[in-house]
């Protein structure tokens, strides 16, 4: 039970991520009393290939945030599997960051524009009721009109507000000695699909002469026995790579727009919410994310309707959502039963469909408007395949 004389806020933010503090300023820019909390001390170590992708750059300036920690600006894609390479431009940079780096700088920036963080504050419990939020920490009581859940794939918030059935997503991630791989191109590697992942090994270099490396696995019924730990070695093996120290592991929820994304007073946001399904991909839709939890909370504290009935449709609807819910389709394709020899093809032989991804990852281009580009490159598969599955099988 929470005491009566705990302290007020329009809204307490759980989480100072990227989400969390991208609604934290979206808010406080609204002339709005928030607070945010967050378990860990920054810098915390976070699971990441610390790719800026997507529409990572126009969140910022949105936000009036500014990448400020090193980085290494890759201006080449390169897709692999087996002995097949192919490179691709990149029409826009991606800057690949240290994870724990950026966070960092980015609540600097947000305590510089006013922001309350309370680092080291874990949440541990929350009721609504009477029109507010009780809101229970390791340190303290707090009530608000809203509560936003940013806490990461471990999200207490999340466990309230989504009925979960569906395994999260694996993730498997090591810093590497820089390998014999160009130091200006973000490598995916599908090869580690031949042994039954469904999902890619990557390779990011990284400030430091390092490279980020690591596997995303989509768990199913069939695979759940994989070995992440053998096959992340047997890559790096494959790559002429070592790792100095152990992988770490984590899992992450897939973004699905079928599933509740808030309950009365309380909206998700970042890991929280879902990460993007094909490539795992979380700082642009986090940021993303947390702007729309803000103009959720914003509109409902002038109208003091905490409801939040539309919330989950705002999401769908914005660009982070149809762009999220295209690379879902596309991740039960490709990761799915048979997708290696069915639909690994189109992304690896068709080169206009690597094109307009590779802008998809650039920023530069929205893939749910390119649908019918999307519809040619189908067609083009349906004809092709046979062709494409000699060539997959020459390569392996």
């Amino acid at each position: 039970m929470i005491s009566g004389d705990s302290a007020h806020h329009d809204v307490v933010v759980a989480g100072a991520g990227p989400a969390g503090l991208a609604c934290a300023l979206r808010l406080r820019r609204g002339g709005r009393d928030v607070l945010v909390v967050e378990r860990a001390r920054f810098p915390r170590p976070k699971i990441c290939g610390g790719g800026l992708t997507g529409r990572v750059a126009e969140a910022l300036r949105v936000l009036g945030l500014a990448r400020r920690v090193p980085a290494i600006g890759a201006v080449c894609g390169e897709v692999r599997f087996g002995r097949f390479r192919r490179t691709v431009a990149l029409r826009r940079p991606v800057e690949v960051v240290r994870r724990d780096e950026f966070d960092a700088d980015l609540l600097a920036q947000a305590r510089a524009a006013g922001i309350e963080v309370h680092e080291g504050e874990a949440l541990t419990g929350f009721e609504v009721a009477g029109g507010s939020v009780a809101v229970q920490t390791d340190a303290g009581a707090y009530r608000a009109r809203v509560l936003v859940g940013a806490d990461g794939a471990g999200s207490l918030v999340r466990r309230r507000v989504v009925d979960a059935r569906a395994a999260p997503v694996r993730l498997l991630q090591v810093e590497v000695p820089a390998p014999g791989l160009p130091t200006d191109t973000i490598v995916f590697d599908f090869t580690p699909m031949r042994a039954g992942l469904r999902g890619y090994a990557w390779f990011f270099p990284m400030p430091g002469r390092q490279f980020n490396v690591g596997l995303l696995h989509h768990p199913g019924a069939d695979h759940e026995s994989l070995d992440l730990d053998a096959l992340l070695r047997r890559t790096l093996t494959e790559h002429g790579v070592v790792a100095l120290q152990p992988p770490r592991a984590w899992p992450v929820w897939s973004y699905d727009s079928t599933q509740r994304a808030a309950i009365p007073h309380v909206l998700l946001a970042g890991d929280a919410l879902g990460v993007n399904p094909l490539s795992g991909e979380g700082i642009s839709p986090a940021l993303w994310q947390g702007i729309l939890a803000a103009d959720a909370a914003l509109d409902a504290l002038q109208r003091r309707d905490f409801g939040f009935g539309g919330y989950a449709l705002a999401v769908r609807r914005a660009t982070v959502g149809r762009e999220l819910n295209v690379d879902r389709r596309l991740a039960g394709m490709l990761y799915g039963a048979g997708g290696v020899t069915r639909w690994l093809p189109l992304l690896l032989f068709d080169d206009e469909m690597l094109e307009l991804y590779a802008a998809r990852v650039a920023g530069v281009t929205v893939l749910a408007d390119e649908k019918p580009k999307l519809l040619k490159a189908l067609v083009r598969h349906r004809f092709m395949l046979s062709r494409w599955r000699r060539r997959l099988d020459q390569e392996t």
